[in-house]
């Protein structure tokens, strides 16, 4: 009875675990741009270039350009484009 205890509660602690994890990465990302404001100014500026040419910076080629330069998931640059145009560029679209 003893083994099978075992794999569920492995389980129930890897899914109450997965939560703060995610919330983990998130906070550094975030971290990583308050930390950097030079960084989310360019991204502005690039964002600002987006909408001069018709452009959303919440389009999803935009966030995947946001990925792939910042080397991070399309969630993750989701949440990031949110975050600088929210805190640094509310004038973009």
């Amino acid at each position: 009875m003893r083994l099978n205890v075992l794999p569920t509660a492995l389980v129930a602690l890897a899914l109450i675990g997965s939560p703060l994890l995610v919330g983990a990465a998130e906070s550094d990302l975030l971290n990583r741009v308050k930390r950097n404001p030079d960084q989310a100014k360019a991204m502005c500026r690039s964002f600002r270039a987006m909408n001069g040419n018709g452009q959303s910076a919440y389009s999803k080629q935009a966030i995947r350009g946001v990925a792939k330069n910042q080397n991070l998931s399309f969630q993750d640059a989701e949440i990031l484009v949110t975050y600088v145009v929210g805190m640094h560029c509310a004038d973009v679209r």
